[in-house]
């Protein structure tokens, strides 16, 4: 996985104030399916790795759901550090990150980027994004010298605040493995250029 983790960073002032670490993506280096989130909140700059807590359990689940473990897929965020009382990250600090989660899609190369909430499918499609109404949609996206398949989600700890939004979230997860050909899609055979 070289070069995929940030090391040491002090491009946002304010950003290193508040982390007490830097929140590097997990799973696999050669993963068919990136989750990309906003960036750390507080369980995540305590332990080190996206998505744990009540969202990353809601996560985890809809991944079992679909086929999946969490060790099958990489999960990361737009920012790498801990906003301060976990606000949004601004347009400043999401353009100073963006060469590391660019670097670490193109060393990835996914099947499928899956952006969770409105701050990474914004900031990954450069455009706004109705979140809710666009969840489970496939967008092409172009990184670097690459285009890639990105499909938009509800954020998972939108589930804990609105259950209605559970089935929302659920159906993308699912329909995310059976774009990218993984889990226990019913054919097993869906491929990206299917689509």
């Amino acid at each position: 996985m070289d070069g995929l983790d940030v090391t040491a960073c002090e491009r946002c002032p304010e950003l290193c104030v508040s982390r007490s670490r830097i929140v590097n993506g997990v799973g696999p280096a050669d993963a068919d399916l990136l989750f990309v989130g906003e960036g750390p909140g507080a369980n995540e700059d305590e332990q080190g790795e996206p998505f744990v807590g009540r969202s990353g359990t809601v996560l985890d689940d809809a991944l079992r759901d679909a086929g999946l473990a969490r060790g099958d897929v990489r999960i990361t965020n737009c920012v790498r550090c801990r906003p301060p009382e976990n606000r949004d990250p601004t347009t400043g600090e999401l353009n100073n990150c963006r060469e590391y989660l660019e670097t670490e899609i193109e060393r990835l190369d996914p099947e499928l980027i899956v952006t969770m909430g409105k701050v990474p499918s914004e900031h990954l499609l450069e455009r706004s994004v109705g979140v809710t109404t666009e969840a489970g949609d496939l967008f092409d996206v172009r990184v670097g010298e690459s285009s890639y398949r990105l499909l938009v989600s509800v954020h998972p700890a939108a589930t804990l605040y609105d259950r209605s939004q559970r089935e929302t979230f659920e159906t993308a997860i699912a329909r995310a493995a059976e774009v990218a050909g993984v889990g226990d899609s019913e054919s097993g055979q869906s491929r990206l250029g299917d689509y």
